[in-house]
């Protein structure tokens, strides 16, 4: 049993530890022994609190056996994204100039999760400033994906889903603005969810207390099951400080129990933006599953707006709110920059600067626009339960530390694709606030195209995680996760990359 532990989902984990098959502090030894001998390849884990975890498994190991528990994840060691603050450590956010930096108080989401019987034993690495879908800073270096050191882990929730995947923790603690969470589920095969926006309270999650929410971030769980997601996600949500005084938060539960229940849309593609064709199967492939199983399917159906107007949208809005933490002595060459673009020009760095640099009046059109998108998605959903889609144009990509953001381009069947058109797989949630849960559906058919890499293990040529995300309508997260908790069974759930079983 004890090699097997690290597999195991939170729940299941916290069930065998409340009848005392296993006791917290065996668990979180066993976990730590994993980090040792695996996180000098991996770089997942930058901060340990080993000592401190440890006294806190005794806790809950003593209060097990007196009949008592804490809660629902009682016992069970987890981690958290390195941007949320954990009073006493740093939260630098890749930023050296921030090394110093001791959190006050927890984070409203980590509070939650240790009232429910967590026991946080450290933190995972995050790209400079989130912004990215590599995972690597000055603080901390580069963590790389346990299924192909040469790869992309994802971002910014990068080290998050790699401990999960190296079984280094049972539930990870993520942040999603532009695929913050999906990105590297779907990189890494595991679970996560980006709930509605506004349902996990976001303090705890900024440079400094005082600073407001972002637009479009939301936090949310990454696990090895989608039963944990659902623990989690009912941990973590509801209204935070004066709001709780008079709102309360009641989620729809899902008012489908079984597949032959759903109506599902499944993308498979897009003409603007197109996927390879290993996604596109997997896309395929779930759909068979679900029509197998007597759901109603209905393949590529017309989206509520165009792809390319959902895309640019999501650019501008997600650049404005990213606006907020740039130095103001950026500000005027970006401006300038912006003003020198050719009307024309709708490349991404074209509407990057743009975004950063609209004004308030540009802002609120946009927002005025989102609010008739998300009306439109409404509507749509009315004879639809979920939408079916993938994450990205292809699995993990080669790590490009080197290349701006901007100049980034991804190999999809032999042609070269801007790696900006995940953007508007991202933005189908994102930019209307709409809930996602990432399930592992598949493997490309080789992993690594040109042989493998020096000292990587052969099984590696079995092919890299493919994640495709579960779309409802606003506050349908528990709709979501019910049929990630189906496909589950049905298809295809968490499996460890080779090397890290």
């Amino acid at each position: 049993m004890a090699t097997a532990l690290h597999h195991l989902g939170a729940a299941e984990l916290a069930r065998r530890i409340a009848r005392s098959e296993i006791t917290s502090r065996a668990l979180l030894e066993h976990l730590l022994e994993r980090i040792t001998r695996h996180n000098g390849k991996l770089n997942a884990v930058v901060l340990l609190r080993a000592d401190a975890a440890r006294r806190r498994a005794d806790e809950a190991d003593t209060a097990t056996r007196a009949g008592r528990s804490w809660g629902p994840l009682h016992g069970v060691p987890v981690t958290i994204k390195e941007c949320f603050d954990w009073a006493g450590t740093p939260s630098t956010f890749g930023r050296p100039a921030r090394a110093g930096y001791r959190a006050a108080a927890d984070a409203v989401a980590v509070a939650r999760l240790i009232a429910a019987g967590a026991i946080v034993l450290g933190k995972t690495n995050v790209p400079l400033d989130l912004a990215d879908w590599q995972t690597f800073n000055a603080v901390y270096g580069a963590t790389l994906n346990p299924w192909d050191h040469a790869r992309s882990p994802g971002g910014s929730s990068g080290g998050s889903a790699v401990a999960l995947a190296a079984g280094f923790s049972a539930l990870e603690l993520g942040s999603d603005h532009s695929g913050s969470i999906r990105m590297p589920a779907h990189f890494c095969g595991v679970y996560g969810h980006k709930p509605s926006y506004g349902v996990v309270p976001v303090r705890g999650h900024a440079y400094a207390p005082e600073f407001p929410p972002d637009d479009i971030n939301v936090v949310g769980p990454l696990a090895r099951s989608a039963e944990d997601l659902e623990l989690a996600l009912r941990v973590m949500a509801g209204p935070d400080g004066t709001r709780a005084r008079a709102w309360r938060l009641a989620l729809p539960e899902s008012e489908r129990t079984a597949l032959r229940d759903f109506r599902v849309a499944v993308l498979t593609g897009d003409a603007d933006f197109p996927v390879d064709a290993a996604t596109r199967q997997a896309a395929l492939d779930v759909a068979a599953v679900l029509k197998d199983a007597g759901a109603s399917v209905r393949l590529d159906p017309p989206l509520p707006a165009p792809s390319r107007q959902i895309y640019e949208l999501h650019i501008a809005l997600a650049r404005a709110a990213s606006a907020f933490r740039r130095d103001m002595a950026d500000m005027p060459p970006l401006a300038a920059a912006a003003a020198g673009l050719d009307a024309n020009d709708h490349g991404y760095e074209a509407l990057m600067l743009r975004g950063l640099t609209q004004s308030h009046r540009e802002w609120l059109q946009r927002n005025a626009e989102r609010q008739r998108l998300r009306d439109a998605w409404e509507g749509w959903f009315r004879d639809i339960d979920v939408l079916v889609a993938p994450v990205s144009p292809t699995p993990a990509f080669p790590l490009m530390h080197d290349v701006p953001k901007p100049e980034q381009t991804l190999q999809l069947d032999g042609a070269v694709r801007p790696m900006a058109d995940t953007y508007f797989w991202i933005a189908l949630a994102s930019v209307a606030y709409l809930p996602a849960t990432t399930i592992p559906a598949a493997r490309s058919a080789t992993g690594l195209p040109g042989g493998l890499p020096v000292g990587l293990p052969s099984a590696l040529s079995i092919g890299l995680p493919i994640g495709l995300q579960l779309i409802g309508p606003d506050y349908a997260d528990l709709r979501c996760i019910a049929l990630a908790r189906l496909l589950e069974t049905a298809h295809r759930g968490f499996a460890p990359p080779p090397g890290y079983d």
